[in-house]
């Protein structure tokens, strides 16, 4: 399957000025590297499991969601710090997959499927690592409001493809690019500034856990929600 399935060519339009002027340049040379007779599907798999190896690795560091509260072991630096890189080239095989299916000619519905089936997945797991930055305790984020945020993902997920299915064309939205860098930044930056950094007020009374579930759910009503509504519409 992963030898001869591949992403099918389905039509994509990336809007963000992130996603057009740097990470589509970025990819379009990391594609290069790649040898023609690597499947597509391999490399969506590759990511896959990079984003899987990563939710796995922090579970073991920081089982509870506690590792990052106050008075409590934390996470070692270092792991933050491959935790991030990970993360970034689970995102880069993410966005380079469809390139070289269409740079091989043998892109597939299948393909399109497995390298979609894989994304939903991928929104549980890239979405609960990120969480272990704040954890619970006093600064951190509550288990209910992290299931919250994981269904607001998963409906953006989901919306994305319902306006695809009704418009023939994947809108990608601008929260996917902006989060995937941002989160690896946070990863790296955590490594040198410690969970501590994020302990103290972001502006006011207001902490950075709850700018954390601020972005998510902002990006989600107010960006991918009506863009989608619209796209629709038109």
């Amino acid at each position: 399957l992963l030898g001869f399935v591949s992403l099918s060519q389905y039509s994509a339009v990336d809007s963000n000025p992130l996603s057009l002027y740097v990470m589509h340049p970025f990819w379009n040379a990391i594609v290069k590297i790649f040898p023609t007779w690597l499947a597509p599907n391999l490399i969506t798999f590759s990511g896959f499991l990079l984003l899987v190896f990563n939710f796995f690795l922090m579970a073991y560091f920081d089982p509870d969601f506690y590792a990052s509260a106050p008075d409590h072991q934390h996470v070692p630096n270092g792991v933050w710090i491959v935790v991030g890189l990970l993360n970034f080239m689970a995102y880069t095989l993410d966005g380079v997959d469809g390139k070289q299916a269409r740079r091989t000619n043998s892109s597939t519905p299948l393909g399109e499927l497995f390298d979609h089936g894989l994304d939903s997945w991928a929104c549980v797991y890239f979405v609960v690592t990120v969480y272990s930055t704040f954890g619970r305790g006093s600064t951190g984020v509550s288990v209910f409001v992290l299931y919250l945020l994981l269904w607001v993902v998963l409906f953006s997920f989901i919306l994305s493809h319902w306006e695809k299915y009704n418009t023939g064309i994947l809108f990608l939205p601008w929260g996917y690019d902006v989060s995937q860098v941002t989160i690896s930044i946070v990863y790296i930056v955590t490594a040198f500034v410690g969970v501590e950094a994020w302990y103290a007020p972001f502006l006011f009374n207001f902490l950075y856990r709850d700018l954390f579930t601020a972005m998510i759910i902002a990006c989600a009503l107010t960006v991918t929600l009506p863009m989608s509504l619209y796209n629709f519409y038109k």
